[in-house]
C-alpha cells in the first residue's frame, strides 16, 4: 500500500492541509513571542493543552525554536478554524477525540492533567509503530469509516484516531516551522532575492549547507 493510499485510508494528511495565500498569511500573523494565555477558537482548551504539548514533542526548543516560541499550535487552531473547508474540520476534531480517548485509557486520567513525559511516550507508541501495527490502524480505521456511512456520529478507533492525528499534526508543524519568517530567516539560508546563477562557489557562500527558505 502505497503512501498516498495510507492517507486517504486513515481520512487525513495531504487532503486536510491546503497550502495557499490564506495559508502564508495566517502563518506570518503568528507572533513569534509565546502567547501563554493562549485559548484555542477551534479545538475545545482540552484538545488545545493536548496539541501544544504534542508540537512541543515534536518540534522541541534546542539552539533552534520550538513549536510553542512560534505558536506553532495556534496557527494550526487557526488554520482549521479559519481555512480548513468542513469536512476537513470533521475528521481533524475526530482524530482529536480519538488521541483524547487513547490518552485516557493509557493513563487513566483527562488529557488536560498530562505531564510532558505523557506525551512523549503516547507519541512514542504511534509515530514509532511498527509497519504490522500501522497496518493494523490502516485496518481498523477503514473499518471505523465503513460503518460511518450509516453511523455518522460514531467514534472512530482511538488507537488509527491517534495514529492519524499525530501524523497530521507532525506534518502541519513542520511545514509552519520551517516557514515561518523567523527560522526562514535567522536558521535557514535566507536569500531574499533568489536566483543569481552561481556554476561554481565555495560552500561558505552558498548557505553553508543548510536547506533554503524560499
Amino acid at each position: 500500500m502505497n503512501r498516498r493510499q495510507v492517507l486517504k485510508n486513515l481520512g487525513l494528511g495531504a487532503g486536510i492541509f491546503i497550502v495557499g495565500p490564506s495559508t502564508l498569511s495566517l502563518l506570518q500573523s503568528c507572533k513569534n513571542e509565546p502567547d501563554y494565555d493562549w485559548q484555542p477558537t477551534f479545538l475545545s482548551a482540552s484538545h488545545g493543552f493536548a496539541l501544544k504539548n504534542i508540537l512541543d514533542v515534536i518540534l522541541p526548543a534546542t539552539d533552534t525554536p520550538g513549536a510553542s516560541d512560534l505558536n506553532i499550535a495556534q496557527f494550526i487552531d487557526s488554520y482549521m478554524d479559519q481555512v480548513a473547508d468542513e469536512n476537513s474540520q470533521r475528521k481533524f476534531e475526530a482524530s482529536a477525540g480519538a488521541f483524547s480517548r487513547a490518552f485516557e485509557a493509557e493513563y487513566d486520567k483527562e488529557q488536560n492533567e498530562g505531564k510532558a513525559e505523557d506525551f512523549e511516550n503516547l507519541i512514542k507508541k504511534y509515530l514509532k509503530a511498527t509497519p504490522a501495527e500501522r497496518e493494523e490502524y490502516i485496518k481498523r480505521n477503514t473499518e471505523t469509516q465503513d460503518a460511518q456511512n450509516q453511523e455518522s456520529e460514531m467514534k472512530i478507533d482511538p488507537d488509527a484516531g491517534s495514529y492519524a492525528y499525530l501524523t497530521t499534526v507532525r506534518e502541519m508543524g513542520i511545514w509552519a516551522w520551517k516557514n515561518s519568517e523567523q527560522i526562514g530567516e535567522n536558521v535557514l539560508w535566507y536569500d531574499p532575492i533568489p536566483g543569481e546563477y552561481i556554476p561554481c562557489g565555495p560552500v561558505t557562500d552558498l548557505g553553508n549547507g543548510k536547506a533554503m527558505a524560499l
